[in-house]
């Protein structure tokens, strides 16, 4: 049996001990300035956009004739130098515009911090949200019988470095633990830092009149030296967490008031207590637009700005740790390039993805996105993919984390990744 915290929906933290086999879980946890480490450490934070967003909407080839009589209702204004449109395109490179809600994205695009991705996606031709999400997650299309997802074997892969594991090191703050962070590697499922506590699992007959002295009394009363061990480290790692929560968190910049952005403070929040970090996921659902999406405002514009508002905050939050981190974004399928009777789009392939950092090729429209024309479209109605995701993905973790071989976190490919972490 693995060793896994997990916090549930109510918040609290569980705590539950296998027997037998080798400790995964923890390895002598020694945190915050207890810790003697070389350097910080890295950090890859990965934000699903579940519900499949509209690749062409968010970034638009807008000198591709066939866009507007594709999409009579849903076409941005190109950008036209001098001008103030609020609601058209705003330039990335003479040929593609990023849309309005986006533009905080800008200077960060502009600094070459943010680049862009287009035409990824899966080789998977599904248009079922629930398994084009299964498949994104465990980092193999078509296959359903995976049990650990491809974040979690990022994590396994690592190479050994001198920074000791904590139950901190991979984290979701999302209800469930997402597919992918499932899997033997530690991983917690946290919905809101404030409500950080521990509790014995179920079945566990503990002394004591709070949670933490029925651990201890737990574990002290264990024969076995190594599980005794490992789980008072567990313990420390909560309460050092807990003192850091005593005092209310002050980040750098004001925070929109979203889900997304709640999310990513936390995150921040981890990032700077030093608790172990290295691969935060979280989400944002509402990208399933089939009826009145919008142009300039509406629902794709909400949502476009609440993710670029959130990602930029965190980003000037985490200022003095920006070179450690990167930020990148997936979700499961774009949208058809034709709009349809309802004023939206409906289940598509080939979409956008972005990535924040200070070591990426930034400042630049990666991919291939071929002219609209009817005949180059897939099934006549779909961007094709012309990126895999794994390429995407294999490049950003497999390089931020300098796992020369991705082989192992995704079985069964044998592309290659792209060129958008810029080595040093």
């Amino acid at each position: 049996m693995n060793r896994r915290a997990f916090l549930s929906t109510s918040g609290l933290a569980i705590l539950s001990v296998g027997i037998g086999g080798s400790p995964l879980f923890l390895h002598r946890t020694a945190l915050s300035a207890q810790q003697q480490t070389s350097g910080r450490r890295k950090v890859l934070v990965s934000i699903f956009q579940r519900g499949a967003m509209d690749g062409l909407m968010a970034v638009s080839p807008y000198t591709d004739d066939f866009i507007a009589k594709h999409r009579k209702r849903l076409a941005l204004a190109a950008p036209i130098k001098g001008t103030s449109n609020p609601d058209a395109l705003i330039d990335l490179d003479g040929r593609f515009g990023l849309h309005p809600a986006m533009a905080s994205f800008m200077p960060l695009f502009t600094n070459k911090q943010l680049a862009i991705v287009h035409g990824c996606g899966s080789p998977d031709t599904t248009r079922s949200h629930f398994d084009a999400q299964d498949y994104m997650e465990i980092g193999m299309p078509g296959m359903k019988g995976s049990y650990d997802g491809w974040l979690n074997r990022v994590g396994k892969f690592m190479p050994k470095h001198t920074h000791p594991e904590t139950p901190f090191r991979s984290v979701a703050f999302t209800p469930a633990m997402p597919r992918s962070l499932s899997g033997d590697g530690q991983a917690l499922a946290i919905t809101n830092l404030r409500d950080f506590s521990i509790k014995p699992s179920v079945g566990m007959a503990v002394s004591g009149n709070t949670s933490s002295q029925g651990f201890e009394a737990l574990y002290d009363a264990t024969s076995e030296r190594l599980l005794r061990d490992t789980g008072k480290e567990g313990l420390q790692a909560a309460h050092l967490l807990s003192q850091k929560m005593r005092e209310a968190y002050k980040p750098l910049v004001e925070y929109p008031q979203t889900p997304l952005a709640n999310a990513l403070k936390q995150v921040a929040q981890l990032i700077k207590y030093d608790v172990g970090l290295e691969i935060a996921f979280v989400e944002q659902g509402g990208w399933d637009t089939h009826f009145a999406q919008g142009t300039g405002k509406g629902v794709f514009g909400n949502k476009a700005r609440e993710l670029a508002d959130a990602m930029v905050a965190f980003w000037q939050d985490i200022a003095s740790y920006q070179d450690d981190v990167v930020v990148m974004t997936m979700t499961e399928f774009g949208r058809t390039v034709r709009e349809n009777g309802s004023g939206g789009t409906d289940h598509g392939r080939g979409s956008c993805m972005f990535a924040l950092g200070n070591h990426l090729h930034g400042g630049l429209v990666h991919g291939r996105v071929p002219i609209l024309a009817p005949e180059n479209l897939e099934d006549s109605r779909d961007l094709p993919v012309t990126t895999d995701f794994r390429s995407f993905f294999a490049d950003i973790a497999g390089h931020h984390f300098s796992i020369a071989d991705t082989s192992d976190i995704f079985p069964q490919w044998e592309g290659t990744p792209t060129q958008i972490y810029r080595m040093a």
